[in-house]
């Protein structure tokens, strides 16, 4: 069975995708054999954050504690307070080249001395350099409270105010956003903040659960959103797209071309998320061609783009960009082979702990790329 090249976007039936063949992909392998997609991972753990508990300078919380619960903390265990918030600077950094952070700013399963449930603000940078939490009572949730708070990070930690902030809540863009603006700073909606991702499943399971306020199995206040996907803009069509995949070292090859060879896409930091990957490990992703291709990636770089996943049940492609904005990407027509290719493409994904990319290039058999975005699917926090 031939892999199939699927149609993202025909002038002449545009609701009605056909099924294209197309040449092996010279660059990528296409996945013909859904069955026997092989992987080679070190290890079948989730992803995690290697070196996310540095020693913190440690002021203690006032909201954190109930009185019956207080006791005298030894200096040596300190570090594993539950109760203590940390303020972190990485003293080989440079503070001048920490320009981006990541920022949540959101209610935790934990109760106050009032019964009430304590907000946190968690910022970190993508390395993890800058690393700063601090708890908040519920009734000053506000936006002058983060920009305070912002400002006071800076000050404390001898940083200059971010030119960015990434935030992946919704409900907290307002907030956020106007906090942002009142500083200068540009506010990104994205889901692509891996590493407060994984720092917030890390501090739910070693610090959130063992604090004496915690209240085991309270629901998330600000669930994430999963909206219904929209159709795709038709700035964002190509012409086709076929499911592939490439060895693990040509996906670093790739990677490292985008500085060099200027082409549009995104990177990620697989060292500090924890996932180790051998270099003949095929990964998973997806090839669109389309004959604007520079074009069609530059509309796409700017639309942070998180994740794809399939829709079998559908028969589409789904594109996750920003922080909750969902496309159809694709539409196929479904039959056994088309259903099977997908779930193997998922699969094989899973395999990865959510690792996958996506190439644009100007024709499918094309041996270079004019965008190209490494991804990782994660499960929301627990928090």
């Amino acid at each position: 069975m031939a892999a199939a090249a699927l149609s993202l976007n025909n002038s002449t039936s545009t609701n009605s995708p056909t099924l294209n063949s197309h040449k092996p992909i010279s660059k990528f392998t296409s996945l013909t054999k859904p069955t026997n997609v092989s992987f080679n991972f070190l290890t079948n753990t989730p992803p995690r954050l290697q070196h996310f508990r540095p020693r913190p300078s440690v002021s203690e919380s006032s909201l954190s504690v109930p009185k019956e619960a207080d006791a005298e903390i030894e200096a040596d265990d300190v570090e594993d307070d539950p109760t203590q918030e940390l303020s972190y600077l990485d003293e080989e950094t440079d503070p001048e080249s920490i320009t981006e952070w990541e920022l949540d700013f959101c209610s935790r399963p934990i109760l106050d001395i009032r019964g009430k449930k304590i907000w946190e603000l968690v910022v970190c940078d993508g390395s993890l350099s800058l690393q700063y939490t601090k708890y908040f009572p519920n009734n000053v949730i506000n936006s002058i409270t983060l920009k305070e708070a912002i400002v006071a990070i800076c000050d404390d930690l001898g940083v200059p105010i971010p030119e960015k902030i990434r935030f992946f809540r919704s409900q907290m863009q307002t907030i956020i956003t106007k906090a942002c603006k009142e500083l200068d700073i540009k506010p990104i909606p994205s889901k692509r903040c891996l590493s407060l991702l994984l720092w917030l499943e890390e501090r739910y399971e070693t610090v959130y659960t063992r604090h004496p306020g915690f209240q085991k199995g309270s629901k998330p206040l600000l669930a994430l959103d999963n909206p219904f996907p929209m159709e795709l803009p038709d700035n964002l069509f190509g012409d086709k797209w076929a499911f592939v995949q490439l060895p693990f070292s040509a996906v670093q090859e790739e990677v490292s071309s985008l500085e060099s060879k200027f082409v549009f896409g995104a990177s990620l930091d697989l060292d500090l998320l924890g996932i180790e990957v051998d270099d003949k490990t095929l990964i998973p992703g997806l090839a669109v061609a389309s004959s604007r291709a520079k074009p069609l990636a530059a509309w796409m770089n700017g639309l942070e783009v998180c994740s794809i996943e399939t829709d079998t049940a559908r028969g589409s492609l789904i594109l996750s960009v920003g922080i909750s904005t969902r496309y159809i990407y694709a539409n196929y027509k479904k039959n056994p082979v088309t259903t099977s290719e997908a779930e193997a493409w998922e699969a094989a994904k899973k395999a990865c702990g959510g690792l996958h990319f996506l190439a644009i290039q100007e024709e499918l058999d094309s041996e270079d790329c004019v965008g190209f975005w490494l991804l990782l699917d994660l499960p929301p926090p627990p928090v």
